[in-house]
C-alpha cells in the first residue's frame, strides 16, 4: 500500500462525511484502516448523492413497471417504447450546489451530465427541458443568480446542439440560499439497440474514453450531500467545468463505436467520477475491475490517485470493449480527436483493485461498496394538516380585473421569455410547440409521430400536505401533456428536499413520495428514472419541498396536436371540471392577499383521469381549437393567457353564484381544462361531455381586443400582454420597480 498519503484520523474521516458509526461499518467490512484513496472512494460511494441511503427505502414504493417501459430506475437513464422499433430514452438529474456556488459552469455541467447519461444508453437526444428555482428577487444574489444559470444551460444546450423546449422557473424566499437547477433530457434510440451498464465477460478491456482528467469538482458529490453555510463560496473547486463541444464528439463516437458493435458495457463518469464508474459496471456485472491510473489522460501533472479517482471532469466514459474490437473502437475515437485509453480489466476476484504508481492504493469489495452502504430508516413526522381557507373569510381587496393584471405581472405568473429565448429551442428542426405553452411537442424523427414534454411541481402545495402535492406535482405533468393532445406514458423525477435527519423534512419527503407513487399509479403513468437530492438547505433553512416531475407523452399525430392560443372570433368558450373556488395556497392569496397559508387543493384522481380522457379524446377528434389546463392562477389567469397567446379578447358571461367571484376566478381547483369549440362542433361537445358525466359549463364567447369580464371592466389584451412580457426583462435589467 501507499505510504506517501496522509495518516486516517476521526478528523479526516469526518472531512469525508462519514459518520463515526459509518466508519465502524467501513472498518468491519474490509477488516483494517483503509488508505487515503480508500477512505475517498467510500465517500464517494457512501454519500447520499450515489447512495440514496435516506431515500432509497421509500423510493421502492414507487411503481415503475408497464407494458411499455424498457427500463425503469436503476441505469443511466429509464426507456420507454413509443412503437415503430423506437424508444424515448429521458431523465431529470440536479446540479443544485453547484449552480449555486458557480452560476455558469454549474449549469452547464447540470446539462452536459443529463445528456451524457442518455446517450450513453445508445440514444441520440433530442431535447432537454429545466426547472429552476430561485430566491426572492428582492435578495441581492438572486438576479446574478439567474443570469449565470440560465446562460449556463443555454450555453451547453446551444453550443451541443440539442434543443431547449420547456420548463418552468419560480421565486420564493426559501430558495434564497440555495437555488435549484434540475434539467432533463430526452433521446431516441431503437428498442433492440439500447446499452446498459453491467460488465461481462473475464479479461474485458476496460477503455477511458473522451476529455482528459483534472483536478475540477473533486468531492462534488460529497458536496452535494452537504448543507451550505457561510463558507459555499469556498467550495468552488469543487463545481465542475464543462465542454460542449468535447461532448458533442463524445456523442458521436459513442453513437459510431455503439453502431459497429463494439460495446459490452458503458457508463457514463458523472457523480464520483471514475470510482462510481468502475466501480457500478463490475458491480452490475458480478465481476471484480483492476485499474492502472497510470493509463489515465491527464491534463495536469503530478495528479495523486486519489485525485484521479475522485475528479469529476466532464464529457468522459467509462467503457467495456469487446477484444477483437479494440483497435476499430480506438480508431473512432481518434478519428474524433478524443483521448481512448485501456486503463483496466474485468476480473473474476469481485474486488475493486485500483494501482498507481506500480502500488496497490486501493483493494476493496467491489459488490459491498454498493450494496452494503448505509440504508436509513430516518424518523419522520407529518405536519399538521393545514386549515381550510373558506372562500367567504377571504376579502378581495380589489377588483378582479385589478387583480389580474396585478398576477399576470408577478415573478412566478410573468412570462418566462426572456429566459427561453437565450436558448435555441429549435435546432434539429423538429419542434412543433415551443416553450411557453402547457408542453413542448417534439417531432418524432420525420413523423407523423411526435413526443409531448414536460417539468413541474408546486412547491408552495408539496410544504402545505406532502401527500397532495406529491400527487398534483404527478397530475399536472399528465394534464400538460393532455392538454397537447398527448397520452402521457411515464415521467422522470427530481426530489429536491431539505436535510432528511430533521424529522418534519424526512415527512416532506415521505408524504410527497407517496403521493406521486399514488398518482402514478392512478393515472397509468410509471417512473422510469430519477433522481433524490437532499440537504438543500443554508445555514439551518431548508427549500420549500419541490418534488420536480418530468413527464412525457405521445402523439399520433403532430399535426394535430392542441395549443392554448385562442384561434378565432366567435368560437365557445368552456371549463371542464368542478370549480368550488379552492383559495387555499393559491397564488391569489398569497400575491394579492398577502397570505401564504391554508390546506392545497384536493385531488381527485378519478376526476383527473376522466376528465383528462375526454379532453384528449376530443383533440384526437378535431373538436377543439384550443386547449389549457388550469393551474396557478386560476381560471381568469388561464383565460388571459390563452388571449396572449392568440392575441385575441373574449366576453366572458358567466357570473358565479354559488362561489364568490373572487374565488371562481382565481380559485386552484384542480382537474380542469378550458377548451374552446366553433360553432359547428358545440352541441358535440356538449354530447361528448354530457355522456361521460363530466361538468361542462359555457363560459362566453372568443373575439375583440379586450378581456371582458361580466361586471367588471374589461382588459386590453394588449395591456395584459405588456404586463406580462414586461416584469422579467425589466427585473433582469436592474428595474427597481420589478424587483
Amino acid at each position: 500500500m501507499k505510504r506517501n498519503e496522509p495518516a486516517i484520523t476521526p478528523e479526516l474521516v469526518a472531512q469525508h462525511g462519514l459518520k463515526p458509526d459509518e466508519y465502524d461499518r467501513l472498518l468491519k467490512l474490509i477488516g483494517r484502516t483503509p488508505t487515503f484513496t480508500e477512505l475517498g472512494i467510500f465517500s464517494a460511494m457512501w454519500n447520499e448523492h450515489c447512495s440514496y441511503k435516506s431515500s432509497k427505502v421509500h423510493l421502492r414504493g414507487l411503481p415503475t413497471s408497464a407494458p411499455w417501459v424498457i427500463q425503469g430506475p436503476g441505469e443511466n437513464a429509464g426507456v420507454i417504447d413509443i412503437g415503430d422499433g423506437l424508444a424515448c430514452v429521458f431523465k431529470m438529474e440536479s446540479h443544485n450546489h453547484p449552480s449555486f456556488i458557480e452560476p455558469y459552469q454549474g449549469a452547464t455541467t447540470g446539462v452536459g451530465g443529463i445528456l451524457r447519461d442518455v446517450f450513453t444508453m445508445g440514444a441520440r437526444p433530442i431535447a432537454c427541458l429545466d426547472a429552476l428555482s430561485f430566491g426572492d428577487p428582492k435578495h441581492p444574489k438572486t438576479r446574478h443568480l439567474v443570469s449565470g444559470v440560465v446562460a449556463g444551460v443555454g450555453g451547453y444546450g446551444n453550443s451541443f446542439g440539442v434543443p431547449t423546449v420547456g420548463g418552468q422557473m419560480r421565486f420564493h424566499s426559501r430558495y434564497d440560499g440555495n437555488n435549484l437547477v434540475n434539467a432533463m433530457a430526452v433521446g431516441l434510440a431503437e428498442t433492440d439497440k439500447i446499452f446498459y451498464a453491467a460488465a461481462s465477460g473475464v479479461d474485458m478491456p476496460i477503455v477511458y474514453l473522451g476529455s482528459k482528467t483534472g483536478r475540477d469538482g473533486i468531492h462534488g458529490a460529497s458536496m452535494a450531500s452537504a448543507e451550505f453555510d457561510e463558507d459555499s463560496e469556498g467550495k468552488r473547486p469543487t463545481v465542475q467545468v464543462g465542454d460542449p463541444f468535447s461532448e458533442k464528439l463524445l456523442l458521436e463516437a459513442c453513437l459510431e463505436i455503439m453502431a459497429k458493435d463494439c460495446v459490452i458495457a458503458i457508463q457514463d463518469m458523472g457523480a464520483a467520477g471514475l470510482t462510481c464508474s468502475a466501480v457500478e459496471m463490475g458491480a452490475k456485472g458480478d465481476l471484480g475491475v483492476d485499474l492502472d491510473l497510470d493509463k489515465v489522460p491527464c491534463r495536469e501533472t503530478g495528479m495523486s490517485g486519489y485525485e484521479m479517482m475522485l475528479s469529476e471532469s466532464q464529457e468522459r466514459m467509462l467503457m467495456v470493449l469487446k477484444p477483437e474490437k479494440e483497435k476499430e473502437a480506438e480508431a473512432i475515437f481518434r478519428k474524433w480527436g478524443l483521448d481512448f485509453a485501456v486503463v483496466g480489466k474485468t476480473t473474476p476476484t469481485k474486488r475493486f483493485v485500483v494501482r498507481h504508481g506500480g502500488e496497490v492504493i486501493a483493494d476493496l469489495p467491489i459488490k459491498e461498496l454498493g450494496d452494503e452502504a448505509p440504508v436509513y430508516k430516518r424518523p419522520f413526522v407529518e405536519m399538521p394538516k393545514r386549515p381550510v381557507i373558506e372562500a367567504e373569510d377571504v376579502k378581495p381587496p380589489m377588483a378582479n380585473a385589478d387583480a389580474l393584471e396585478k398576477l399576470i405581472a408577478t415573478p412566478d405568473l410573468c412570462s418566462k421569455r426572456w429566459v427561453w429565448e437565450q436558448y435555441d429551442h429549435v435546432i434539429l428542426g423538429n419542434t412543433v410547440q415551443r416553450p411557453g405553452g402547457d408542453a413542448a411537442v417534439v417531432r418524432v424523427l420525420d413523423g407523423p409521430k411526435a413526443l409531448a414534454l414536460t417539468a413541474d411541481v408546486t412547491p408552495r402545495y408539496c410544504e402545505a400536505n406532502p401527500f397532495e402535492g406529491g400527487k398534483q406535482a404527478v397530475a399536472e405533468a399528465w394534464r400538460n401533456i393532455t392538454a397537447v393532445g398527448g397520452t402521457p406514458l411515464a415521467i422522470t423525477d427530481n426530489l429536491n428536499f431539505g436535510n432528511p435527519e430533521k424529522p418534519e423534512i424526512m415527512g416532506q419527503f415521505v408524504g410527497c413520495v407517496r403521493g406521486i407513487a399514488a398518482a402514478c399509479t392512478a393515472l397509468d403513468f410509471p417512473v422510469v428514472s430519477g433522481n433524490v437530492s437532499l440537504y438543500n438547505e443554508t445555514n439551518g433553512r431548508g427549500i420549500l419541498p419541490t418534488p420536480t416531475i418530468g413527464g412525457v407523452g405521445i402523439l399520433a399525430d403532430f399535426t394535430k396536436s392542441a395549443t392554448l392560443a385562442f384561434k378565432g372570433a366567435g368560437q365557445a368558450i368552456f371549463l371542464i371540471g368542478e370549480t368550488v373556488g379552492w383559495l387555499g395556497q393559491s397564488l391569489y392569496l398569497r400575491d394579492i392577499c398577502g397570505q401564504e397559508e391554508g390546506a392545497p387543493p384536493p385531488v381527485d384522481l378519478v376526476e383527473e383521469k376522466e376528465n383528462g380522457d375526454l379532453v384528449r379524446a376530443m383533440i384526437k377528434e378535431g373538436l377543439l381549437t384550443a386547449v389549457h389546463d388550469v393551474s396557478d392562477g386560476g381560471l381568469l389567469v388561464a383565460l388571459a393567457e390563452m388571449a396572449m397567446a392568440g392575441n385575441i379578447g373574449a366576453r366572458i358571461d358567466l357570473a358565479p353564484t354559488d362561489t364568490p367571484a373572487h374565488a371562481y376566478w382565481f380559485g386552484e381547483d384542480q382537474a380542469r381544462y378550458v377548451v374552446t369549440a366553433s360553432s359547428a362542433d358545440i352541441e358535440k361537445v356538449v354530447a361528448r361531455a354530457k355522456a361521460a358525466s363530466i361538468p361542462l359549463s359555457p363560459l362566453g364567447v372568443t373575439g375583440g381586443d379586450a378581456l371582458a369580464l361580466a361586471g367588471e371592466r374589461a382588459v386590453p389584451v394588449a395591456k395584459l400582454s405588456e404586463r406580462h412580457e414586461g416584469w422579467l426583462p425589466g427585473y433582469m435589467a436592474g428595474s427597481s420597480a420589478a424587483a
